[in-house]
């Protein structure tokens, strides 16, 4: 299986690219998230012309998330929404069952910075989280894909001394993250990596750069979107790392696709 997590800004903005994404990788599954758009206006047809479903968790303007499946393959028991988020309107979190996997795309708030009214809303985001996936991991094999908006560590940041005292990087975030990972999943991309069934040299395997002053190929970027499953699911994972190309061309979005193989 070829499975697949990317915040793509908006998909309406960004439709060409994710078509051409399917097109290239024929993923089993790609999780989309801050896909931006009214539930009346998810790009069903456009996606089933190119041959897949949507199990979609939609809105509005903001945030947005999404399970893209072929449409051949049965989707089981979606669930949309996340028990005890603070803000259940903003569609953060989806769920469903895709080939004997419960797959979650999940996008987790910004914070903003670590005074803005919002960071408070992200940390008990982050505790429903916890409490979700230990209950998933229990429950069978599981796969969550997403943009955290967490480092998980210093080495997941371009410059650990620009973001002392920031959002993402907090000690607050980081043991949320950790919480998770006691839980009962792993993260992903590190797991592989240091299994070393992929080695990228001294790529940092950074998901996400900012669209100002030349970042992308600067590579000041951050790893944030993440991958964490369940060790039965991590121990078939082949190789995990992002498609570059995808963060460059015509209307990248300013995150990288992050594509594990099982």
């Amino acid at each position: 299986m070829l499975i697949a997590t990317w915040n793509v800004n908006s998909v309406r903005a960004r439709m060409e690219r994710v078509l051409e994404f399917l097109e290239v990788h024929q993923p089993d599954a790609l999780l989309l998230q801050e896909t931006k758009v009214a539930q009346e206006q998810f790009p069903f047809l456009e996606l089933a012309a190119a041959g897949y479903q949507a199990v979609d968790h939609s809105t509005g303007r903001w945030a947005g998330v999404a399970i893209l499946v072929p449409d051949d393959v049965e989707v089981t028991a979606p669930v949309r929404g996340l028990a005890g988020e603070p803000l259940p309107g903003e569609a953060r979190w989806v769920e469903a069952t895709v080939r004997g996997i419960r797959l979650v795309s999940v996008y987790v708030p910004n914070g903003r910075s670590l005074l803005d009214p919002s960071f408070p809303d992200k940390l008990v985001f982050l505790d429903a989280m916890r409490d979700r996936i230990a209950a998933l991991a229990a429950a069978g094999p599981l796969l969550l894909g997403g943009d955290l908006n967490v480092a998980p560590t210093d080495a997941d940041v371009w410059d650990p001394r620009r973001f002392v005292g920031t959002t993402h990087t907090s000690p607050e975030e980081r043991s949320r993250l950790q919480a998770m990972l006691d839980a009962g999943v792993v993260d992903l991309h590190r797991h592989v990596v240091e299994r070393g069934s992929e080695r990228e040299g001294d790529e940092p395997g950074f998901t996400w750069w900012d669209y100002r002053a030349g970042a992308f190929h600067r590579n000041l970027g951050m790893r944030i979107d993440l991958f964490l499953a369940t060790p039965d699911v991590a121990a078939r994972a082949r190789r995990c790392g992002i498609d570059r190309d995808f963060r460059k061309g015509a209307k990248p979005s300013d995150h990288a696709p992050l594509i594990v193989a099982l």
